[in-house]
Formats: structure tokens, C-alpha cells, sequence
């Protein structure tokens, strides 16, 4: 089992490595680095040419992995995704021929642009981390992350993604135009070819997959799950949302929350591990009743009043309840 320091020290590789590459975005990099280590999958909602695919091609480079891209369209079927059986004359039998969601990091560029057909394709895939053609299952490769992307501006020609789509992103953020000291760093290191080029493995894929187990074992205190229901319990309540966060957004914030804490090598979690996370976990999980669209900066204000509504509990985080025998 990895250890809490060793998570650590990997997830500030990782970053690093990264951010020779994309530059002025160090908490979009930590974000992305913490749904990889908890094994959730993240979208990113941006304008073209922010470096969406730069990030998701610098990130599986870093870690080793395996890396495909596929660019949705309404025209893309699932089978297109998943992979198709045909009939192989030489041999006399069907063949499966693997698609693009085998791979260790997944980018589903403009995700938005496909039918919803095909976007529910990727469920089984994001949630089970199999594949199931013609009643064959096939198992993905560990670690499994995907990165969708979708452009706000553009909605012509767009189908928005379901919400059970949506509830399987773990975090949902935006990587944003970069600031006036950023934009030249941008260009220094563009001067001369792409950054992208120098950047080798800091670790393999085993390690990542070892780095998620140990996260699944940081400790959380009784009290800070309970702030966690108390938080989706008050988004339910809120007037102006439709629908409020479900359990499996408390897992994911749960999730997340426990990676956070390893990245800042803890073995156990602090509410501001919680609360800094809130917002990218739960914001794209609310519908508002004005515009019956999930996420948005209504939502994400939402989710500031209930952080600022919910009382934080007050403990000793690192100890674990002592049990009484009788």
C-alpha cells in the first residue's frame, strides 16, 4: 500500500510536470490531479483554445498512460466509441475491434455536440469502467479518466448532457482565458516549439492506481460526513433549486474531499478540504427553476449560500472515534 506522503509527493510530480506546460492555471491542474486520484472523471466548460486538450494530453503523458481523443459530433455513433464486432474472413469468426474508450485517459472533446444516444454510451464506461457489446464485457484499463469538454458559447446544433451524465463527473470547472503575466509565459515557452514535446513520464500507471487505493483508505470523521449530508440536504431545500444534490454527489464530494487531503499529505480529512471542493463538485448537479440547466453561476452562488448556511463542525480530525467495550 502506498503511503499518505508518497500520494503526495506523486500528485506534486504530476502537477509540476504539468504545469511546465500549462501555464498560470495551477488550481484547474490540482483539481484535475484530485478527481484522477479519486477516481472520478472531470468536465471542463470553456471557450475553444483555453488548453482543454493540451491538459488532458500533458496529464496522460505525465502519468504514463495511454492517451486517445475523440471529437463528438452529431453524427458519431456509440459503436463508434465502444468498438464494434465484424467478421473476419481469414479467420471465419466475428472480431472485436476496440474503440477509443480504451485507453487510460479519455478526452470526449465538445461532448455536447453528440446525440444523447451516444453521450449515454459513455455511462457504463465512466461508472462501471467496462464496456458491453453484443453481451460481451470487456473491462477498461486502470487507472480510467475521462475529460469532457463543452463550449458555453456555442449551443446551436447542441444537446445538453442528461443529468445522469452529468451526476458522473466528479468535478465540473472551467480553465478560463489566462491572465496578462500568464499570456506571455505562454508565449516564451511557445517561442520554440511546443513545451508539450519535453515532457516525459514522472511515474506509471500502476503507481496512479496504487495512489487511488491509498486514498480510499484517508480517514474521514463521523461529523465531517455528516457536514457533507447536511450540505446536499440544505441544497435540497433551497427556493430558487428544482433539484438538489443526490447521494452520489455526497460520495463525490466525499471522494474528492479524501484525495484533497492526501495531495496535502493528511491521511485524514479537514472541513476545508470539503468546503474548497464544493463548489466544482456540487455546482453542475443543481437545476435551477429559472433555466432548468445544470451548473452555471447561479448554481455555483448557491452553493456559496449553503457553505455559508451550514454550520462547520469543530473536532480533532486525525483521531479516529475511540470505541468502548463493555
Amino acid at each position: 500500500m502506498m503511503e499518505i506522503q508518497e500520494v503526495s509527493s506523486l500528485g506534486k510530480k504530476i502537477t509540476a510536470s504539468v504545469a511546465t506546460v500549462i501555464a498560470g492555471k495551477d488550481d484547474v491542474i490540482l483539481l484535475a490531479v484530485t478527481a484522477l486520484f479519486a477516481g472520478g472523471h472531470m468536465l471542463l466548460d470553456d471557450v475553444p483554445g483555453t488548453g482543454k486538450t493540451m491538459l488532458s494530453k500533458t496529464l496522460a503523458k505525465t502519468v504514463g498512460g495511454e492517451f486517445r481523443r475523440v471529437q463528438f459530433t452529431p453524427d458519431l455513433l456509440p459503436s463508434d466509441l465502444t468498438g464494434i464486432n465484424y467478421f473476419n474472413q481469414k479467420l471465419g469468426d466475428f472480431v472485436f475491434r476496440r474503440g477509443p474508450v480504451f485507453t487510460n485517459v479519455l478526452l470526449a472533446d465538445e461532448i455536447n455536440r453528440a446525440a444523447p444516444r451516444t453521450q449515454s454510451s459513455l455511462l457504463e464506461c465512466m461508472e462501471e469502467r467496462q464496456v458491453t457489446v453484443d453481451g460481451t464485457t470487456y473491462p477498461l484499463a486502470r487507472p480510467y479518466f475521462v475529460i469532457a469538454t463543452q463550449n458555453p458559447v456555442e449551443t446551436q446544433g447542441t444537446f445538453p448532457l442528461p443529468e445522469a451524465q452529468l451526476d458522473r463527473f466528479l468535478i465540473k470547472t472551467s480553465v478560463g482565458y489566462p491572465s496578462a503575466e500568464s499570456a506571455v509565459e505562454i508565449l516564451r515557452r511557445g517561442a520554440h516549439g511546443s513545451p508539450y514535446d519535453g515532457v516525459s513520464p514522472v511515474c506509471g500507471a500502476e503507481e496512479v492506481v496504487a495512489a487511488q487505493e491509498a486514498v480510499q483508505g484517508v480517514y474521514i470523521h463521523p461529523d465531517l460526513m455528516a457536514y457533507i449530508a447536511a450540505l446536499a440536504e440544505k441544497t435540497r431545500t433551497l427556493p430558487e433549486a428544482a433539484l438538489g444534490v443526490s447521494p452520489r454527489g455526497s460520495l463525490a464530494l466525499m471522494a474528492a474531499a479524501k484525495a484533497r487531503a492526501a495531495l496535502s499529505g493528511r491521511g485524514y480529512v479537514v472541513p476545508e478540504d470539503i468546503r474548497s471542493l464544493a463548489r466544482p463538485v456540487f455546482a453542475h448537479r443543481l437545476i435551477m427553476r429559472d433555466s432548468f440547466a445544470s451548473g452555471g453561476e447561479k448554481a455555483a452562488a448557491a452553493v456559496e449560500a449553503v457553505l455559508a448556511a451550514v454550520e462547520v463542525p469543530s473536532e480533532k480530525w486525525d483521531l479516529p472515534l475511540q470505541t468502548v467495550s463493555g
